[in-house]
């Protein structure tokens, strides 16, 4: 049996097209294995969002391997030239191809070096999938982007919003949930923007209620929302969130804590629209874990506007901050945007962020000590322990005998900058 190893990069819609792409491999009887020296066909799934070089790094890895290479994923047409300056043989096949796998894969072995990367808008969901994590269920509820960011490439990689329909979004929770999953994941590239295409507003509210109208045993995770998507039905999603089978867990970008800044961004919404969403949520849901993405080094940021940002990272305190340095993406606005920082510059205020927030993080945690209650199981972690996802979709490190989709009740007694620590009760 031919034997294809595939490893992913990036965001959960990347590890749920992965997920795809080895149901479709083992259904037309290839063998997915976890070792690349024991494939005969390597895959790599790359993420771009944040560049290209880390996905020329990790293709330069697996083409060491010598074996017949498949690139997927969010591959731009522009890439093309490095990529073939470091695997002049790889096939590649974009994101809105995957459904095409196994043919790219019977070719490439068959020793033709294939292209696809034709922009469709197919629905991704209710194909044969490999799940990752048995217990948990990554569900796309879109494809592209509803947004115009200068800085970012993931609309010209992605395509425009294609919101897929509701029933077939809950037809594939209630299938991950007949096979054993017990969280699910609501992934897109922004899920506050679901059903825009057609509407005025979002259509989240209605998806997560039928989706919680599932009555089966299973938590969600809500991933992404941008603010100006989520504020105008923010009392419905607070509803939503009050739902005891939600994880109080929001994600929500606010890229700056400067108005200028954002404005040259192209983000459609100030600091203040940002504050008064967090202070709804933590109002109605107050353990609520905060989650928010920051961009330092945005061309023209002064030391002042960077301090905005650093106080606003004080003033909400995130349980979570996914920090970014600016880089130029090609074909992007920001890219020739005057006042492009230099790289010591940016990775300095990146280093500065990092301290603050490290130090909030443990500050949050810390109020944690003491905590009882149930965690869901649903990761392996290091040296023989488990971890688990409290309400608040905190992570708690344990060490028992449970396994994968238990739910335990424990008590916290440690905690680290970045979780927490219990014992089995």
């Amino acid at each position: 049996m031919t034997k294809v190893y595939l490893q992913t990069h990036g965001c959960s819609t990347n590890l749920s097209e992965s997920e795809v792409m080895s149901g479709l491999l083992l259904k037309a009887g290839f063998n997915v294995t976890l070792s690349p020296e024991e494939a005969d066909v390597i895959i790599i799934n790359i993420c771009t969002v944040k560049g290209e070089e880390v996905g020329i790094r990790d293709i330069r890895k697996l083409s060491e391997y010598k074996k017949p290479l498949v690139i997927a994923g969010c591959v731009p047409k522009y890439m093309l030239k490095s990529i073939r300056e470091v695997s002049g043989d790889a096939s590649i096949i974009t994101t809105h191809n995957i459904e095409n796998i196994v043919e790219i894969v019977e070719e490439t072995l068959n020793g033709n070096s294939v292209e696809l990367m034709v922009n469709k808008s197919d629905i991704k969901i209710g194909m044969p999938r490999v799940r990752r994590n048995k217990v948990i269920g990554i569900v796309p509820i879109s494809s592209g982007c509803l947004g115009d960011c200068s800085y970012c490439s993931v609309k010209l990689i992605k395509g425009a919003l294609k919101s897929y329909p509701q029933d077939m979004i809950v037809r594939e929770v209630l299938d991950a949930v007949n096979q054993g999953c017990k969280e699910i994941w609501i992934t897109s590239q922004d899920n506050g923007a679901y059903g825009m295409e057609d509407n005025d507003k979002s259509q989240l509210p209605q998806l997560m209620k039928a989706i919680l109208g599932i009555r089966q045993d299973f938590k969600v995770r809500i991933g992404m929302m941008n603010p100006e998507h989520l504020w105008p039905v923010i009392d419905e999603m607070i509803e939503i969130y009050k739902n005891p089978r939600v994880f109080k867990f929001l994600h929500i970008p606010v890229q700056s804590g400067n108005d200028e800044i954002l404005e040259k961004m192209n983000r459609k919404y100030n600091v203040m629209q940002f504050e008064r969403i967090i202070e709804r949520f933590k109002q109605a849901i107050p353990n609520i874990t905060i989650s928010t993405d920051l961009i330092v080094g945005f061309p023209g940021e002064t030391e002042e506007q960077f301090n905005d940002s650093l106080n606003l990272v004080r003033k909400i305190m995130p349980g979570v901050l996914n920090i970014s340095r600016f880089q130029p993406r090609p074909r992007t606005r920001a890219a020739h945007m005057e006042g492009q920082l230099h790289g010591r510059d940016t990775k300095e205020r990146s280093r500065l962020v990092t301290d603050i927030f490290q130090n909030i993080s443990r500050m949050n945690n810390e109020r944690w000590l003491g905590w009882k209650g149930e965690v869901l199981i649903d990761e392996i972690g290091k040296d023989n322990t488990l971890i688990g996802r409290n309400f608040a979709y905190k992570p708690v490190i344990i060490r028992s005998v449970a396994k994968l989709g238990d739910r335990v009740n424990v008590t916290i007694e440690d905690i680290s900058v970045f979780d927490l620590r219990g014992r089995v009760i």
